[in-house]
């Protein structure tokens, strides 16, 4: 749920401090990498990939 759309303070300052915490993991990560990691539909498909390399959407199989 996003900090606006939370319907009670509590969960309003709850919803900011998961904001909050995961920009710092994410700065953490990217110095660790040495780059910046992947945004929008990119960061999808990069998250997507498992062990094997493949996206979910290449091991479906086709609907008949």
């Amino acid at each position: 749920m996003g900090v606006k759309q939370a319907p009670t303070a509590k969960g309003k300052q709850a919803a900011q401090g998961l904001h909050e915490s995961a920009a710092k993991e994410e700065k953490k990560v990217e110095a660790k990498k040495g780059s910046d990691l992947a945004k929008g539909a990119d960061r999808f498909d990069e998250r997507s990939k498992s062990s094997d390399g493949r996206s979910a959407g290449s091991k479906q199989k086709p609907k008949r």
